[in-house]
């Protein structure tokens, strides 16, 4: 099995507001970055999405060595996922998980890759955190420029209740 780095942030202007994301994979000697945003998001929808994009990317089932500083992520992946799988999407509360979408989503990629998530410390200097950072938030900033209506609309929710 392909041993690749993932390196992954997200970003938001406001949270929720306009949002970036960014992922940059490594294997041997060769990167790929990929990146894209959203116009009315939140931090945690980007730091999944640059996730889910890095896992997608990957032509073969591969061991992916993941770097975040995003304790939601690394947290989840670590210790709640298989909890919230057992009580249907659930947290311990009862309630649904936040983005669950995105979480069901990430399930059939963490099945055909195995992912093993290292938390790191943002803006401490990392190289690749601050790159993958410095993409998150310039794609935050591109739909910022690009979107016309306020985040979230006026009048309407995020999230349906």
């Amino acid at each position: 099995m392909k041993q690749v780095e993932l390196f992954t942030d997200g970003a938001c202007l406001g949270n929720p507001g306009p949002g970036g994301w960014a992922a940059l994979l490594r294997y041997g000697g060769r990167e790929r970055l990929l990146a894209g945003g959203a116009p009315c998001t939140t931090n945690n929808r980007m730091e999944l999405t640059a996730l889910l994009q890095g896992l997608r990317a990957l032509k073969e089932p591969c061991e992916v060595h993941l770097f975040s500083d995003s304790q939601y992520l690394v947290r989840a992946l670590r210790e709640w996922l298989p909890a919230w799988q057992k009580r249907g999407m659930r947290k311990a509360d009862g309630k649904p998980v936040e983005n669950q979408d995105l979480w069901e989503a990430l399930l059939p990629e963490l099945a055909r890759h195995r992912v093993l998530p290292t938390w790191v410390r943002g803006h401490d200097g990392h190289p690749e955190n601050e790159r993958v950072d410095r993409e998150a938030r310039r794609q935050a900033q591109r739909q910022k420029a690009l979107s016309q209506t306020p985040c979230p609309p006026k009048g309407a929710t995020l999230f349906p209740r």
